[in-house]
């Protein structure tokens, strides 16, 4: 399976990386029951078919989708590099209330409990997950505690998620941004002209999440099977999975299936290899609950696409409408207070 660098990192990343959010099991956040064995069977299946990183957070499942990961990894000689993320916490609040804290005591907390439940000495790419909305931490701050983290070893290399380009800016005064994870996919496409092209020109690595549009772009949607999601499932709630978007999201998978079909390639794949092929990008997480989910898309670490392709690709997105071009926007759940002016 092909590597890129990590930016300026010493890390050499499988093309496609394990995403363990779905794995998190129930909360408010959660793709409902998950049976935490398969979740094992499906990392396990990743790693042996070559996948070499994760990437899961503290606040999937409260916690839990971090001890699936520890759980999986455990006592295996090619470990993987696993990477996390701070700053949705919970700890200490009342119903498993989330907020954005990025206080420097809360950081350092949140590092010792995620260590705790990987397993791990080190975490080799610790990453803010969202902006602080919630305590008014100035940024610099935080990073400056991400900075120390590397320095006394607790964290390989440091980056951010959901991030725009003045957040961007402020961190990069302080510290290096090691890397940027923002969503991108063929019905979220805003990142390529913002946030990629920032990271691009600055030597920041870049790993992309909800590649395949959290799981509408994997071909095997339709409405029905949408409408007996679990109702435990956030996508039950997600615009793209309701008219009018759910319609163009669906008519661009018929239009890729005969593309997918000719180079031998589900659509999931197709449209994760589709992420690959932009500029700037270095890998790409791509979650699974069961291991034939993984066999959907481990192809794409591999699948090139030339230029016709992708060509044919751009006529597709034109001719059903489907998607944005428009920059990353937090969903309301993740929104400042309007309050704030932010």
């Amino acid at each position: 399976m092909r590597t890129r660098r990590l930016g300026s990192t010493d890390l050499e990343l499988t093309a496609v990386g394990f995403g363990a959010w779905a794995i998190g099991g129930p909360w408010k956040f959660g793709w409902g029951e998950v049976d935490d064995h398969e979740s094992v069977l499906a990392i396990g299946h990743a790693l042996d078919h070559g996948v070499n990183w994760i990437d899961t957070a503290a606040v999937y499942g409260l916690g839990h989708s971090e001890e699936v990961v520890g759980r999986a990894i455990r006592g295996r000689s090619d470990r993987p590099f696993v990477f996390t993320k701070c700053g949705r916490s919970w700890y200490g609040r009342p119903d498993g209330e989330i907020v954005n804290d990025l206080r420097p005591a809360s950081i350092r907390h949140e590092c010792e409990q995620s260590l705790h439940r990987l397993g791990v000495g080190s975490i080799d790419l610790y990453q803010i997950h969202w902006p602080d909305w919630s305590t008014g931490t100035p940024l610099e701050e935080s990073w400056a505690t991400m900075a120390a983290l590397v320095e006394e070893g607790k964290a390989r290399s440091i980056g951010v998620s959901n991030f725009d380009v003045e957040q961007l800016e402020r961190c990069e005064a302080i510290r290096h941004v090691d890397s940027l994870q923002p969503p991108l996919s063929l019905l979220d496409r805003g990142a390529r002209a913002t946030v990629v092209a920032w990271a691009k020109s600055h030597g920041t690595g870049v790993i992309t999440y909800s590649p395949m549009a959290s799981g509408l772009l994997t071909g095997t949607f339709d409405r029905d099977r949408i409408a007996a999601m679990d109702p435990g499932d956030w996508r039950r709630h997600s615009p793209i999975f309701q008219e009018p978007l759910l319609g163009r999201g669906l008519e661009l998978v018929e239009r890729l299936r005969p593309i997918a079909d000719r180079l031998g390639v589900g659509v999931g794949a197709l449209a994760v290899a589709w992420v690959l092929a932009q500029a700037g990008v270095t890998a790409a997480i791509v979650g699974a609950r069961l291991p034939h989910q993984v066999d959907g898309w481990l192809p794409a670490a591999d699948l090139e696409l030339d230029a016709e392709t992708l060509g044919e690709i751009d006529a597709a997105i034109a001719a059903t409408g489907a998607g944005t071009d428009d920059p990353p926007n937090p969903p309301p759940q993740m929104r400042a207070p309007a309050t704030t002016g932010a």
